[in-house]
């Protein structure tokens, strides 16, 4: 029997994939093997020595301490693109709340809805609110994956021209793109050419404030920005005086914060970027379903800390080592070896073992007391 702890609520959809036969869920479990959470804020979480996995229901991961995770062998999971769709829709959203001042005449209408003469001041005020249609405008999308590609199809669709942007871009949306979005491996081709501008791309060095001052110089009068990522990839000083100075017209963003949340030309959006029904229960489903694999098979999938692998079983038990680069698992694990997979992402490597016959307890221990060696699962 598997304990999991939830921190959040996690769809009902997601919690059936775990069959009460085997699985106990609850949210004050204190020794889970597993935690599925949301948003919950994990730095200050006290690990017990039996949680072997978290799963969280996004794409985001700042809330876990990964860092801590990894140095104690605990497999960290995110559910990319299960809350795709949800993104992109809340994007074309945003490009025609930024074209069209929908929320500023909205806003407005507010202050004359008990007029008796609404209707009349309406026509009358109106055009202080008129926008430019997207149709025939440019779109340049950063970050080309689950969401990105996405948002370029979209985009086509509604008679834009879409220019795109992604180093990294993945064989498997290569394929679903659209082939009228111009691809350019040059980020300079993207800013002077386009009339909004539609960020998907992940924080890390290289990304934290790209957009910033020097950057913005570079883009078309009056454009659009739209940041449905995350708030660190835009410098916000530079963003606000941007907006100040009429050199960007609007701001769109889904992760507002004590500078932007009220700003003169920033549309806030209290962070719906995945919040729909649909978008809930896909996230749930791919984080139980990935838990529920490791935790029975130690099959590893979509881990933003470890190494994903797979294992066909094929042996009578099922040995799964967690250790730093450069220690060898393959080396100490030599007989009864029925088939193996080891796999390496960054200072972490993974290995899975089908053994013929019972994992001996002397190599167990011999494991576990290897320096570098951070976890040792028997299953079965």
């Amino acid at each position: 029997m598997y304990n999991i702890k939830t921190l959040n609520k996690i769809s009902p959809i997601g919690l059936a994939v775990l069959p009460a036969d085997a699985y106990t869920v609850s949210d004050d479990c204190e020794t889970p093997e597993a935690i599925l959470l949301r948003s919950a804020k994990m730095h200050d979480y006290a690990f017990n020595p039996e949680l072997l996995c978290i799963g969280r229901a996004g794409a985001g991961v700042n809330n876990i301490p990964l860092d801590r995770c990894s140095e104690t062998g605990i497999v960290v999971f995110n559910t990319p693109g299960a809350n795709a769709r949800a993104v992109v829709e809340l994007v074309v959203c945003g490009m025609l709340m930024a074209s069209r001042d929908v929320p500023g005449g909205m806003a407005w209408l507010q202050t004359i809805a008990d007029d008796p003469e609404v209707a009349a001041k309406v026509e009358k005020g109106k055009s202080q609110f008129v926008g430019p249609e997207i149709l025939g405008k440019t779109l340049g999308v950063i970050g080309m994956g689950a969401i990105g590609y996405q948002v370029a199809n979209v985009a086509v669709a509604l008679g834009m021209n879409v220019i795109g942007y992604d180093p990294y871009l993945q064989a498997e949306f290569a394929a679903k793109l659209s082939p009228e979005v111009k691809m350019t491996d040059n980020l300079d081709e993207i800013y002077p050419q386009s009339d909004y501008l539609s960020l998907h791309a992940p924080v890390n060095d290289s990304t934290r404030g790209m957009i910033d001052a020097a950057v913005i110089a570079k883009m078309k009068d009056n454009v659009r920005i739209l940041n449905m990522a995350r708030a660190e990839l835009v410098n916000d000083d530079d963003l606000l005086a941007a907006l100040a100075s009429g050199k960007v017209f609007r701001y769109v963003t889904d992760f507002p914060n004590p500078k932007t949340a009220g700003a003169e030309g920033v549309i806030a959006i209290p962070h719906l970027g995945a919040s729909t029904p649909e978008s809930e229960d896909n996230c749930a489903l791919m984080a139980a379903e990935q838990t529920r694999a490791y935790l029975e098979h130690g099959n590893i999938k979509n881990s933003v800390n470890m190494p994903g692998a797979y294992l066909e079983p094929s042996g009578k038990t099922r040995l799964c080592v967690i250790c730093r680069k450069g220690q060898d698992a393959a080396a100490m694990v030599t007989a009864n070896v029925a088939a193996s997979v080891t796999e390496v992402r960054g200072e972490y490597a993974y290995s899975i073992f089908d053994l013929n016959s019972s994992a001996e307890d002397i190599l167990v221990e011999k494991l576990r007391s290897t320096d570098g060696v951070l976890r040792v699962r028997v299953i079965g």
